[in-house]
């Protein structure tokens, strides 16, 4: 008889929990937008945060809420249009964004300060020893870049450095984030003009090549050498203004560590 009754009080106690429950969920129910739900559904659920955004629901709220409709780099300009769409706001253009790095110290060109026996992650080995090289500026090597990319874009490659494939980059910026050193410069893929290949800001110019062969060594070529004005050394490293640049590849031409090249000749799509 006891375990009837116990049964029959289980029953009604669950009974007024579900109907407490539904009452709750009435009271407290908060309408969810539904060009919210017609937003996430059209993004391509990457959740990359090259948006600018925790992921693809943080950003379909905001596209609601009055953000851009074209910051999905993940799924370019079809991707734009159909969030446009979903939320009822107009059409943006997107240009689409790529990464470059700007180093050039690979195992043959860079120097290493000396045998690391830490835990092998670039941030680790920042924290410990300022990086692996004698250039405190370059890239350590390990690959948090690499292991951090969502669409494949990265791969170490054998001269120690991070590889980008151009037909697989969608310019999330996530490698960006996860580099210690800073090194990935952002471009727009259909760039022209030349960049630098080198990230070393030191003042101490006769210690750049004592740890790279290839480093900028600040002698200024390349800004007296540009028949338009277009480089200025800045900190340290040629800065190019891409609306006076003309891609005469003058300053790539003159530089005597080849820290310079152009654009076109580093972003292959196809």
């Amino acid at each position: 008889m006891s375990i009837l009754y116990t049964l029959l009080v289980s029953f009604f106690l669950a009974l007024f929990l579900g109907v407490l429950l539904g009452v709750f969920k009435k009271l407290f129910f908060v309408p969810v937008d539904e060009r919210v739900e017609n937003v996430r559904a059209v993004l391509p659920g990457s959740n990359c945060g090259g948006c600018g955004y925790a992921g693809c629901d943080a950003y379909a709220e905001a596209v609601v809420a009055g953000a851009p409709s074209n910051a999905c780099v993940a799924g370019g300009p079809s991707v734009a249009e159909a969030v446009a769409k979903a939320a009822g706001s107009d059409a943006q253009s997107v240009e689409p964004k790529v990464v470059i790095l700007a180093c050039q110290g690979s195992i043959e060109h860079a120097k290493p300060k000396a045998e690391y026996c830490g835990v092998e992650t670039c941030a680790a080995a920042k924290i410990a020893v300022n990086g692996t090289k004698l250039c405190a500026y370059g890239c350590i090597g390990f690959g948090d870049c690499a292991k951090v990319c969502a669409f494949g874009a990265l791969s170490m490659g054998s001269d120690g450095l991070p590889h980008v494939d151009y037909t697989k980059c969608v310019g999330c910026f996530a490698c960006s984030k996860a580099c210690p050193q800073k090194l990935f410069a952002t471009a727009n893929a259909k760039q022209t003009g030349s960049i630098a290949l080198c990230s070393n800001r030191t003042t101490n110019k006769p210690s750049v090549l004592k740890g790279c062969k290839v480093g900028c060594i600040k002698c200024g070529k390349c800004e007296t050498a540009c028949p338009h004005g277009a480089i200025k050394v800045t900190n340290g490293v040629p800065v190019v203004d891409y609306g006076k640049c003309v891609s005469c590849g003058t300053c790539v031409a003159g530089c005597p560590t080849k820290v310079l090249k152009l654009s076109k000749d580093i972003i292959k799509t196809a």
